[in-house]
């Protein structure tokens, strides 16, 4: 699925979606990021065309290993569930203006 599609999937728009991704998620997305990199070096890509194939295989490498998790499991590793709370629900308390100290009189 695509950056769009996964965003959408799990109600963000503006938000780092790395912040909202599931550990297996990140995962999955740094298996195909490294062997997107070391495929790259491998081949001693340069240019659009040969990073392109190179982060086509890489991407191909982690859905594979994430379909094979998934039919073991029967459990899907991308969901629509979030990591983080959504802003509007959570309540920063450090944030909250605070009265100034009081001292006992003794």
């Amino acid at each position: 699925m695509s950056v769009a599609q996964h965003k959408e999937m799990k109600g963000r728009k503006s938000h780092n979606l790395r912040d909202h991704m599931s550990e297996a998620e990140l995962i999955f997305t740094a298996l195909a990021e490294l062997s997107t990199r070391q495929i790259a070096e491998s081949a001693e890509a340069t240019g659009m065309a040969q990073n392109k194939s190179a982060a086509q295989t890489g991407g191909r490498i982690a859905r594979q290993a994430r379909n094979q998790l998934e039919s073991q499991t029967g459990k899907s590793v991308v969901t629509g569930g979030n990591y983080l709370a959504p802003p509007d629900a959570v309540t920063n308390k450090a944030l909250t203006p605070t009265k100034g100290i009081q001292r006992s009189k003794t």
